[in-house]
């Protein structure tokens, strides 16, 4: 059974998605509080956080980037605050979806198990990688798929799963230029489930983890009106 953290301090609607998740075969735990949350996620118990952004004792946004720094699992922003400003930070924090309230139950389900399938898909390929494929070598950087950590010359850099999962993808793919709507559908694999501006922000973040001046990737290039392209 799949378990689910609600870091929600509006009591109400924390007991509708967990009576509703429970509703799905999933266990639901609720928090109503920002650092407690953070201490339950970080547990590691959890296949799926559903994560309000107005929370008391640590704001939604710290405990976003909290969790990506050290876990690889499916965070859903559901928030009140509809600004775009909003929406681009939590996808820059590491967010994998963001929905504004008031929501719809079943959406805000069928978006969770969409995410959770994504996690497992790319958990399961990379299991099933043949060795000759697990590696891939451009320059100082290196991409090793099986064990999904990336090394930029000779040291590791830590990368969430959806970053490892863009870089990995376009490292496999040199030299070709994909569009953000193209990375979206590859990557994400499904139209209603996110924001195609993600796209944008994961790039920026790995270029700040690989490359020696971000403001001037050698790696990810920008090809401007057409999208980006992975240089080798």
């Amino acid at each position: 059974m799949k378990r689910v953290l609600i870091i929600e301090d509006e009591k109400p609607i924390a007991e509708l998605e967990r009576d509703y998740f429970e509703l799905h075969g999933f266990a639901a735990d609720l928090v109503h509080d920002g650092a407690e949350g953070l201490a339950m996620a970080l547990s590691g118990s959890y296949d799926l956080i559903l994560l309000d952004l107005n929370l008391p004792g640590t704001s939604g946004l710290d405990v976003c980037r909290a969790i990506r720094d050290k876990l690889d699992v499916p965070i859903l922003i559901v928030s009140a605050r509809d600004e775009e400003i909003d929406k681009i930070r939590s996808f820059g924090l590491g967010a994998d979806d963001y929905i504004t309230k008031p929501f719809s139950p079943s959406e805000l389900i069928a978006r969770a198990k969409a995410h959770l399938a994504r996690y497992e898909r790319f958990a399961s390929r990379a299991a099933a990688a043949e060795p000759e494929q697990d590696q891939i070598k451009v320059r100082e950087l290196v991409i090793d798929k099986a064990s999904r950590r990336v090394y930029v010359r000779g040291e590791e850099v830590i990368l969430p799963a959806r970053e490892f999962d863009v870089l990995a993808f376009m490292a496999a793919n040199p030299n070709r230029v994909f569009s953000k709507e193209e990375l979206f559908e590859r990557l994400w694999g499904f139209d209603s489930a996110g924001d195609i501006a993600t796209v944008a922000v994961h790039i920026r973040r790995v270029r700040e983890k690989i490359e020696a001046v971000p403001s001037n990737p050698q790696f990810i290039e920008t090809v401007w009106g057409a999208g980006y392209r992975f240089t080798v």
